[in-house]
């Protein structure tokens, strides 16, 4: 049984049991029930811990690790899935990003200053899809294996012949941070902040590689859905006789994390509210000589490392990497790796998860049930004495 909020389902609904963590914290994960926290969530602990890394993997924007302090949350056990977002366009009506025409005064500022406006013709629905290649590319030049598809949103992630039917259960992709932003006020809920994300991904486990632990296949067993592991190619390579592209796995696939959150690295990749900067957790370590108290994020972008688009165009924070990270690529199914995008961009690895702060869950409880539910009922039949 769960308690609703906002145009979610948090009142009293059935739910199967939890998976158990695998790193530390473990046998502390608290999962909501819909009585004693909201349904499908797990209760994440506040406390310090080190954010970024200074690790020989870390990135320049990884560094340095500097404390941070965060307050208790509960966060969504998985990524929205596509049956969870259908659920919010049913009784919406919502469209994506990817599903209306693109707005070029919002597509300019990705763009080089004096850009010409396409075509009409061109400004067309869809998004961007990964397209694999049939043999080794340069791996500078990602325009070799990223091409946009008029047609392709979440309900077709890799273009108008695809589809999601039978996959409930995978992740929804294909969606933006402006998606994400209105799918998280219907539910109620929101988007994690960065350090929020990574004090969730790391699962009580202090500056560990990965978010079970420092070896990326203990025992032989595959933690996550990334590229080695899955793909018998090196990235982008797909051979005809692999089946296709690689793609998302079912949320669940893999062990949750300590906390008893589960992909919260591979599988695809998660919007988080911070605006992004490269520089942030530089500047972070040097404005704060003490702990960073629940740190919120810069209050605009700044990314150098796209060639041709302006330093401070809109950018949002994605964490978590996906099903195409891999080792000689991008290394990003790491707690401490980070990146910005676009936040009007949909991509075919690209989804989200939410949180909510402990008040919020704390004021809907005293929320009566909504007249007709099932908590109601019982609770009429307890005063007739029918349950007793």
């Amino acid at each position: 049984m769960a308690l609703a909020g906002a145009g979610g389902s948090y009142w009293y609904a059935s739910r199967s049991g939890p998976g158990q963590g695998s790193g530390a914290g473990a046998s502390a994960v608290k999962p909501g029930d819909g009585v004693s926290g909201p349904l499908g969530m797990v209760h994440v602990p506040g406390g310090e811990f080190l954010m970024g890394s200074d690790h020989k993997m870390a990135q320049p924007n990884e560094r340095p690790a500097h404390k941070v302090r965060v307050q208790g949350f509960w966060m969504d056990q998985h990524h929205v899935t596509n049956a969870e977002f259908r659920k919010f366009v049913t009784a919406t009506g919502y469209l994506t990003t990817a599903e209306r025409a693109p707005d070029w005064e919002t597509m300019k500022v990705q763009l080089p200053p004096d850009t010409p406006r396409p075509p009409d013709s061109a400004m067309v629905a869809g998004a961007m899809v990964f397209v694999a290649t049939n043999g080794p590319v340069p791996l500078r030049e990602n325009w070799r294996w990223w091409r946009f598809v008029p047609g392709a949103d979440w309900r077709h992630p890799t273009g108008p012949g695809s589809s999601i039917e039978g996959k409930d259960d995978h992740p929804v992709v294909q969606v933006s941070y402006e998606d994400a932003e209105a799918y998280a006020k219907w539910a109620g809920k929101r988007l994690p902040t960065e350090a929020e994300w990574e004090f969730a991904a790391r699962g009580g486990l202090e500056q560990a590689t990965y978010a079970w632990g420092d070896q990326f296949a203990p025992d032989g067993r595959q933690m996550a859905n990334v590229w080695q592991g899955q793909q018998v190619q090196p990235f982008p390579v797909v051979s005809a006789k692999a089946g296709g592209a690689a793609g998302t796995s079912p949320v669940r696939t893999f062990p949750a994390n300590g906390y008893g959150l589960y992909d919260m690295t591979g599988n695809a990749w998660q919007w988080v509210a911070d605006w992004y900067r490269a520089d942030q957790f530089r500047r972070e370590a040097a404005e704060m000589k003490t702990v960073v108290l629940n740190p919120a994020g810069p209050r605009d972008s700044w990314d150098p490392s796209e060639p041709g688009v302006p330093v401070k165009a809109p950018r949002r924070v994605t964490r978590g990497g996906s099903f195409l990270c891999n080792e000689d690529f991008c290394l990003s199914y790491r707690p401490s790796a980070r990146r910005g995008t676009d936040p009007y961009t949909s991509m075919s690895h690209l989804g989200f998860r939410l949180v909510m702060d402990d008040s919020r869950w704390t004021a809907l409880r005293k929320q009566p049930p909504p007249q007709g539910s099932p908590q109601a009922l019982s609770a009429q039949l307890s005063s007739t004495g029918v349950n007793r």
